[in-house]
């Protein structure tokens, strides 16, 4: 009996040492990986694109961890000048202008592409169905007058999304500011499923970018029609840019570099390309890393070329020569 009781005894002894070695092991692998974060937009994010990305990154890059910040595009850029982000995937090209003319970001890389839509009942009272984007809101706006009804919701956020939809305004010739304070016009504040969710239960109509769109709406989340699709006035540029290691020290900056190298390549732009496929008929972004590369199809590059890339000594570049920084792979 106390041979037995010894030897359960020197069992439990030894199992308990090989497990701790595992956890040794284990805790020793996790600390030595490095957190990259990426403070990027609630339309990438919510469409849980981000998620097929970290998992595939972390199976072939088990030295790094990758930590999604979503929030609009104003609060990613803000996160990365705070420094707390160590590279930013956002899609307002202004913005992105700005921040890299401030010394914030280098290396810009344009990634994917998709559009923007507008969405709205199925009763569709403005009568906007398949009309080019500015008839479409100036017969919402009319609607809303007229009837003096609540008609549009805006995210009004100072994300991406937000500052596409002034441009739309502006360019259909009003200020956006003034139509905020009229009564057919209100604001969510918040990103875009909520303000997607808003829109379906008080039957509004709305500026969304497809991809939460597409993901909303194949799951039943929401009941609104895409009513204004496409078109080069709804382009939805994304671009990755690094934070500048020189005006924010503590940036991750090798790590984040070697992330986006691996963005760029075929394999992860077909990762890109191919989400949402399955799960909603369609997908929800496409990649367009080959099309700045090879400018085809044409059309598709001069709408990127036009409204995403910035100018330097009169030429317009994906990333000037002046914010690409170091000897990488990353520019034709």
């Amino acid at each position: 009996m106390r041979k037995e009781t010894k030897l359960i005894a020197i069992i439990v002894i030894v199992g308990i040492s090989v497990a701790s070695i595992g956890y040794l092991l284990y805790f020793n692998q996790t600390v030595e990986r490095e957190t990259l974060v990426i403070s990027t937009t609630t339309s990438l994010y919510d469409t849980g694109m981000l998620d097929s990305i970290k998992e595939t990154y972390e199976s072939v890059n088990d030295q790094v961890i990758l930590a999604f910040i979503s929030a609009g595009t104003g609060i990613a850029l803000e996160n990365a000048r705070r420094g707390d982000a160590d590279m930013i995937l956002v899609h307002s090209p202004l913005q992105e202008l700005a921040f890299m003319q401030e010394s914030y970001g280098v290396n810009r890389k344009i990634f994917a592409y998709n559009f923007f839509t507008i969405v709205g009942p199925s009763t569709d009272p403005a009568g906007v169905l398949d009309l080019v984007p500015l008839d479409a809101l100036n017969a919402i706006l009319s609607y809303g007058r007229i009837n003096n009804e609540t008609i549009w919701v805006s995210r009004d956020d100072a994300s991406g999304t937000n500052t596409k939809e002034k441009g739309l305004w502006t360019t259909a010739g009003y200020n956006y500011t003034e139509l905020s304070d009229e009564d057919w016009f209100i604001s969510s504040g918040t990103g875009m499923g909520t303000t997607l969710n808003l829109a379906d239960e008080r039957s509004l109509y709305t500026l969304s970018d497809i991809g939460t769109y597409l993901k909303y709406k194949s799951e039943g989340l929401i009941q609104l029609d895409q009513m204004v699709e496409e078109g080069e006035t709804l382009l939805n540029v994304y671009s990755a840019i690094i934070v500048n290691k020189t005006t924010v020290p503590t940036v991750k900056y090798t790590a984040a570099v070697e992330f986006l190298q691996w963005l760029v390549r075929e394999s992860a732009q077909q990762l890109i390309g191919e989400f949402g496929k399955d799960a909603y008929g369609a997908a929800l972004f496409h990649p367009a890393v080959s099309i700045i590369e090879t400018e085809l199809p044409v059309l598709i590059y001069q709408w990127i070329h036009n409204s995403a890339f910035f100018d330097s000594g009169g030429t317009l570049y994906e990333c000037p020569p002046a914010w690409q920084d170091g000897d990488y792979d990353l520019f034709t």
